[in-house]
Order: structure tokens, then C-alpha cells, then sequence
């Protein structure tokens, strides 16, 4: 199957999303579609997948002109999409997820949910995935709702598979699987669209790349002739630094302080403390228990012992609200469950956290809201539209910087990063590290939880890894490298 679009046109409203946009991929590749975050890539893929119609353009499925109005004609013409946004019943078990909108009935007419489960877990096992079908989406972490979603694409027996960012939240060994899949679905003629701004995976497994910028094709051709760097820079138009980022450290008081702190569910026996204008680290594979750590703190949820210490003074945090009256920020890891408000728009994403600080009287001031907001959003180079518009109409990388911007405005003395780059591209991740310098240059605390050990070296003072919910050991100057953290990561001394 090879399916081409052809000068691929879209706006919307006065913001020129594609202009003039054509490419093609067939049965048997792998092909990475990239781009910054705002730049056109998802829009493109929904035209494909019939959830955006285009203003100009045709699509063609060998050699023949298709027009898919629906996601479901898309579907039925053997395109399967994995958004980036999960699309998951999070009430529902893992295997009626897998057969919404195709379920399977017995001859009486009723939901067959026996051979659903049996087809499920044939499919896991397939796959090497050890899952119960019978599990609560609910009760799973991103990472395995990532691979309940690739999973429910390969049974839709798709003759080209969509991928936007599947491997953003997932563990490297994870990631392998999941790679594995793809090589096998090539090897039955399936073609795959890849969309990633993790760089080393596209020259890792991709044979072709596209680039878009600002909703323009500006570079395509075969992986095997370019490197990272090079992909870098078609994406933002000049060169990324990719050295670790020195700076010279202004290291003030303690801030917070954490002794013996215990959820025997999650992390036990915990110390540490970090000081005004450091940038401290948490790193570990799946389950390492770092976010439900600073969740904890956050008051988000309740350790059983330990004690908390905010600039030398004992602290019981219960809620959320008062660990940010207490100066503490947190940009949660999930950020379509837990960090965005869907029916919201984007200025009211970005203000709600700060409300009570902008009040007089019991009244928002909103004026106050709106030049802080300014001040964030050319500080983050938010590319955004009206401030009314909905959150969803942003890409990812562009959400990711609203609730950013949310938790600058608090003007924390503490800030909590789970993930920051999460689904942000390189030129974004630029920003993101820039102001988390600068935040520290200017005496705040900063904690990044991340899973990407070059993340972690390249941004952070030191760094606490962790394995099995205890702190396996600290690394810092030289041993701050990719192999002793895995070491660590994996419960080695």
C-alpha cells in the first residue's frame, strides 16, 4: 500500500497551519515526520486519519484519489492512528478498550466478552506484554496505556500505522518492545509514520524523514544521509547546543530537607535536601516510586512516616493548596490527566494556580493576570493563537508551556519539574532548559524528575537515582554519566 498527499493545504481561522504540504509513504518503511511543536505534523496526520478535513490538497492510496471525512473511512481504508493524546476509557477494562467502536458480539447480539479477553491476551502475548485485559485502564501508568494503544492499532490489521510520539513517556526496555513490534509489522508490509522529537530513535529505526517548519516542507530524505544535529536544525532553523550546560552556582540556604520520608507502597526511608538556586535531579526506570515521592510532598498524597523540612521549619503538608502557600510548584508528569483542564481556554490554563495571589478583595484582577501571562508567554515563545482560544487547540510542546507558565506566575521558591520535556521538541526543550537556569541563577530551588539519564547530565547540579522506591545513590561531576546512572537505575553500588 503507498498512500501520497499532495499540496496538503490547512488553516485555521487567520493561522496558516500547512502551506503547500506533500509527501508519501508506502508498505514496509518507516518514515519520522518531524518538526517543532506548532509546525503542522499533527495536523497533517488528522487529515490522513479523517479528523480534519483539508482546504486544499488530495490524498491518494495507490495511485487512487480517496477523501475521508470521517476517522472511521480512514479506518475502513487501513490507516490506524495512535495519537499523541491518549484515547483510552480510563472505566472501562483494558479489553473493551481494545474493541471500542468494532466490538465483537455473539450470534444472540450481546457483547462477546470472553472471546474479547481471549483475543486481548492473545495479542499481549504476541507481543511479549505481560498485562491482564481484565485490568482497569485506570489503574494503569502511561507507559502501559502507550502500549494498550499500539496494541489496539496492530489488531485493526492496518496496512500503514500512524505513530504520534508513542514513546514519549515510555522506559528504554519498553521502548525496545516497542520497536520490536514495528520491525515486525515492516517485515509484513506495514508502513509507519513516525512522529518523534526524540532524535536518536529516528536514527535508530527510521529509513526517511520528513521535515516540517511553520507548516512548510523544508528538508526530506534518507536517515542513513544526515545526523542528529543535522535534523535539529531543519527543525528550528539553526544549530541545537547539545554540551552540558555550565554555569556558574550561587548556591544560597537550605530549602527543603526530607528525613526518612516512608509509603510502603511507593518509596521508603528517603533523605535529602537541596539548597536556593540548586538543580537537583531524580532519575530511575519505571517504578522507581520519584514521582509518587514529590507527589507526597506536594500534599497529593500522605506518607506514612518522615518528616518534611521547609527552610528549617518542620512542615505537614495535607493538600495542594498548601504546599503552594507554602511556595511549593509542581508540573505533574501527566499533563492531559493532571496538569491541563481540557474545558478551559488557554489564559484561564495558565492563571487558574494564581488566582488567590491576584485577588483584591475576593476579585481576580484579571489585568494583573494578563501581563504576567504576556511576560511567560514570550518568555517560553508560546505559539498560540487568541488567549481564548480552547487548550486543546494547542500542540503538546505548546500545552506543556502553558502549564509552565501557570506555575511560573506562582512565583515558587521550590519548583517541582516531573518530566518537563515531555513531548516538547528540541528547540522547546532549549527553552525550557534555559529557564530552568535561570530560575536557579535567581535563588529558586529546582528538582527534575526525568527517565532521560542526557537529560538529567545536561541540565542538572546532581543527580539522586532511584531504584525500587529507595535512593540508590547520588552522582555528580564525572559520575554524573549515562552508565553509572543506569548501573543505579538497575541496583547496582
Amino acid at each position: 500500500m503507498k498512500i501520497e498527499m499532495r499540496n496538503i493545504r490547512k488553516s485555521f481561522g487567520k493561522n496558516d497551519v500547512l502551506k503547500d504540504v506533500s509527501f508519501s509513504v508506502q508498505g514496509g518503511e518507516i518514515c519520522a515526520l518531524l518538526g517543532e511543536n506548532g509546525a503542522g505534523k499533527s495536523t497533517l496526520m488528522n487529515i490522513l486519519g479523517g479528523v480534519h478535513q483539508m482546504d486544499a490538497g488530495s490524498i491518494f492510496i495507490d495511485g487512487n484519489p480517496v477523501k475521508f471525512a470521517t476517522p472511521a473511512q480512514s479506518q475502513e481504508a487501513g490507516i490506524a492512528f495512535i495519537h499523541q493524546e491518549l484515547n483510552l476509557i480510563n472505566d472501562l477494562p483494558i479489553y473493551e478498550n481494545m474493541f471500542i467502536g468494532r466490538e465483537l458480539k455473539t450470534k444472540t447480539g450481546s457483547l462477546d466478552l470472553k472471546r474479547m479477553y481471549r483475543e486481548t491476551n492473545e495479542m499481549f502475548k504476541k507481543m511479549n506484554i505481560d498485562l491482564d485485559p481484565g485490568k482497569m485502564v485506570r489503574d494503569l501508568d502511561s507507559s502501559y496505556k502507550q502500549i494498550v494503544e499500539i496494541c489496539r492499532a496492530m489488531m485493526t490489521n492496518a496496512s500503514i500505522i500512524i505513530m504520534d510520539e508513542p514513546t514519549t513517556s515510555l522506559t528504554d526496555q519498553e521502548i525496545e518492545r516497542v520497536f520490536t513490534m514495528m520491525k515486525t509489522l515492516t517485515e509484513h508490509h506495514v508502513g509507519i509514520i513516525f512522529i518523534s522529537h526524540k532524535l536518536n530513535e529516528v536514527m535508530q529505526f527510521c529509513s526517511r524523514y520528513l521535515v516540517l517548519r511553520d507548516g512548510n516542507l523544508v528538508a526530506e530524505g534518507n536517515v542513513s544521509d544526515v545526523t542528529t544535529k543535522d535534523l535539529a536544525r531543519f527543525m528550528v532553523g539553526f544549530d541545537v547546543r547539545t554540551e552540558p550546560l555550565l554555569r556558574e552556582k550561587k548556591i544560597g540556604k537550605e530549602i527543603l530537607r526530607v528525613e526518612g520520608l516512608t509509603d510502603p507502597a511507593a518509596f521508603r526511608d528517603i533523605h535529602f535536601s537541596i539548597k536556593a538556586g540548586e538543580i537537583v535531579g531524580f532519575t530511575g526506570l519505571l517504578g522507581d516510586g520519584r514521582s509518587e515521592l514529590f507527589q507526597a510532598i506536594f500534599g497529593a498524597n500522605q506518607p506514612t512516616q518522615g518528616k518534611i523540612f521547609l527552610n528549617g521549619k518542620e512542615v505537614v503538608i495535607h493538600s495542594p493548596t498548601q504546599a503552594i502557600e507554602e511556595g511549593i510548584a509542581y508540573l505533574p508528569r501527566n499533563r492531559k490527566e493532571n496538569a491541563i483542564i481540557k474545558d478551559m481556554d488557554i489564559f484561564e490554563n495558565a492563571s487558574i494556580a494564581t488566582w488567590p495571589k491576584f485577588a483584591k478583595r475576593g476579585k481576580i484582577e484579571t489585568k494583573k493576570h494578563q501581563l504576567e501571562f504576556e511576560k511567560q508567554r514570550q518568555r517560553l515563545r508560546l505559539k498560540m493563537g487568541k488567549q481564548t482560544d480552547n487548550i486543546t487547540s494547542l500542540s503538546g510542546g505548546n500545552q506543556q508551556k502553558v502549564v509552565l507558565a501557570k506555575w511560573l506566575a506562582a512565583d515558587p521558591q521550590l519548583l517541582i519539574l516531573d518530566n518537563p520535556t515531555q513531548g516538547v521538541d528540541v528547540g522547546a526543550k532549549e527553552d525550557i532548559y534555559d529557564i530552568i537556569l535561570d530560575l536557579a541563577d535567581n535563588n529558586i530551588a529546582v528538582i527534575v524528575l526525568s527517565s532521560e539519564a542526557a537529560e538529567i547530565i545536561r541540565v542538572c547540579d546532581r543527580a539522586l537515582v532511584m531504584y525500587h522506591g529507595v535512593i540508590q545513590g547520588e552522582v555528580t561531576g564525572e559520575e554524573m554519566n549515562e552508565h553509572t546512572i543506569m548501573n543505579l537505575a538497575t541496583g547496582g553500588n
